[in-house]
Parts: C-alpha cells; sequence; structure tokens
C-alpha cells in the first residue's frame, strides 16, 4: 500500500511500530531500507524524542514511541474513510446541496426534481429554502445556495439559467364575475378592473414583470388592495373585492370559491428558470441539472 501523500514519515513509523522489522517495513512501503532509516530520523528530529530502540538483532518502541503509535493508529483509518468521502464528494455519490426556490416552483417543479433526484443519488444531503427571486440571487452570489428556482428571464456572465416552464396566466375573479362569462380574457379586458396583486416584498419581480407585461399594451394597472399570500389572495377575490392574475402553476391550489379564465396574449407567460453559477462544477449541481432538464422534456 502507497503511503499516504503528506503523511510519509507519520506512516512509515507506523508500520514500522506494526512490523518492528526495518526488511518487512520497508518491503510494506517499497522502499530500501536505508531510505526507510531516514524517514525514521527525520521524525524523531521533527518531534524531539526517539521512537524506536534499535539493534543488530532486534527493532522496539520506546516507551514515547509506545504512546505515539497508541495515539496515531487510528489515523490510517481515519485517513482512508477520509480520502473515500472525499472522492464520493468528488463523483457527486455523497455530499451537500443547497436548493432555493419560490412560490411558483414549490408546487411541482421543484417537488418532482427533487424527488427524482434523491431517487437517484440518496446519499446526496439536499437542503430547500424559500426564498424570493431577488434574495436567490444575492444569496447565490454569496454563495448561500447552489441552485435556485427563479422567476425568469435572468441572464447574467456570471450565472447559468435553464428555463423549466413559460406557463400561461390565468385570470382569477369572483363567482359570477363579468368576466368569466368569457372563455376567453384579454390583457384589454383588465384594463380598468380593480386588481388585488400580492405585495412587493413577498411578490415584487412577478408584480415588475406583470406591470411590464400590460404597460407594453398600454394598459395601467389599478391595484386596490396586497395580501402577501395566496390564500389570503383567493379570500379577497372570493369576497368579491377585485379580480387577480396568476401563474398556471397555481390553479390546481386555489380552491372553488373562485373563477379562473386564461389570458389569451402570446407574450404573457411567467417563466421559471433553475439558475446556478457558472463557477460551480460539482457533480451533485450538474446531476441535479440534468434531472430537472429531463424531467422538463417530458412536460
Amino acid at each position: 500500500m502507497a503511503a499516504p501523500a503528506g503523511l510519509d514519515t507519520l506512516y512509515s513509523f507506523l508500520i514500522v511500530a506494526e512490523e518492528l522489522n526495518f526488511r518487512r517495513s520497508a518491503e510494506r512501503l517499497n522502499l530500501d531500507q536505508s531510505a526507510l532509516s531516514r524517514r525514521i530520523q527525520k521524525l524523531e528530529q521533527e518531534l524531539g524524542f526517539k521512537l524506536l530502540e534499535r539493534t543488530t538483532r532486534e527493532v522496539s518502541l520506546t516507551q514515547a514511541g509506545q504512546s505515539f503509535y497508541k495515539d496515531n493508529a487510528h489515523l490510517l483509518n481515519r485517513y482512508a474513510e477520509s480520502v473515500q468521502g472525499a472522492r464520493r464528494i468528488a463523483e457527486g455519490k455523497t455530499g451537500h446541496l443547497r436548493i432555493a426556490y419560490m412560490a411558483f416552483a414549490a408546487t411541482e417543479l421543484m417537488p418532482s426534481a427533487v424527488a427524482r433526484f434523491r431517487q437517484r443519488h440518496p446519499h446526496i444531503d439536499v437542503a430547500l429554502q424559500y426564498i424570493r427571486t431577488q434574495g436567490q440571487k444575492l444569496a447565490l452570489a454569496n454563495d448561500e445556495i447552489d441552485l435556485g428556482y427563479l422567476i425568469g428571464p435572468f441572464e447574467h456572465p456570471d450565472y447559468t439559467s435553464l428555463t423549466l416552464s413559460c406557463e400561461l396566466l390565468y385570470v382569477v375573479t369572483p363567482l359570477n364575475h363579468p368576466l368569466s362569462q368569457k372563455l376567453n380574457v384579454t390583457p384589454a379586458d383588465i384594463a380598468g378592473q380593480d386588481l388585488i396583486l400580492g405585495d412587493m416584498r413577498e411578490w415584487g419581480e412577478y408584480r415588475r414583470r406583470l406591470s411590464d407585461l400590460f404597460s407594453a399594451e398600454g394598459i395601467e394597472l389599478r391595484v386596490k388592495l396586497e395580501a402577501s399570500n395566496t390564500l389570503a389572495l383567493i379570500g379577497l377575490v372570493a369576497a368579491g373585492l377585485g379580480i387577480t392574475v396568476y401563474p398556471e402553476s397555481l390553479i390546481g391550489f386555489i380552491g372553488r370559491s373562485v373563477e379562473v379564465r386564461p389570458l389569451i396574449h402570446p407574450r404573457f407567460r411567467n417563466r421559471t428558470v433553475l439558475t446556478w453559477r457558472r463557477s460551480n462544477r460539482s457533480e451533485q449541481v450538474r446531476a441535479f441539472v440534468d434531472v430537472a432538464k429531463n424531467l422538463t422534456t417530458r412536460r
């Protein structure tokens, strides 16, 4: 067995302490006896005390050598284990993966990818954290997360983004609202309507995207109420206080107290992207991106 890198002298001593014979020890280490003797002498000089008593007939440990061997014999096993552990991480077979997500990815995109990833890589610890889109960009920059599910598009030379979905937007209305009588709703139909939208703290990126889409059509949104979570938004709509615009990924979770209609326009879409730093070339990231990409092609 080759001596572990950086531990030549200590490893040589441990072998000699086990064999108590320089010839057999030299054979195990694939060294000549003179080179082995120099290693032991070098270690004793560095430590400042003798480890071995050596005569023409036998080799024995000094009391200090016995203590030093007893305290360090376990290092060989631990070193081998650490090498194996590091190798598994390098090969993507174990380690940690930190993933952040925003609300629109929480319903299907993120859970389905994590489930498939854990089936394929059960030894990798996956940590999930809810972070809004802008917060994820900061977390990626600060190396606090490895991957982020963001509202897209996100284009930056330091990052790579994979588009996972480009979903329809839906108008959510109270029951029997005039817009619910239409099979399809256009952006022009929203003009003049009282809107209930997520507040800027929680829904800031989505609000900005939505405002840009309507502004491009010459429509100014009339926001009358704000709420921080989806349940409150739907409750306010159901109470007849206004309408809202939701991405398709949330439509299946809004209940029966409201009605939904697709918002028909080629540019009115909500994109979700998976983003990571270009400099992050870990096997874990690569493996997760492969899973997410394969699931996207099957949608």
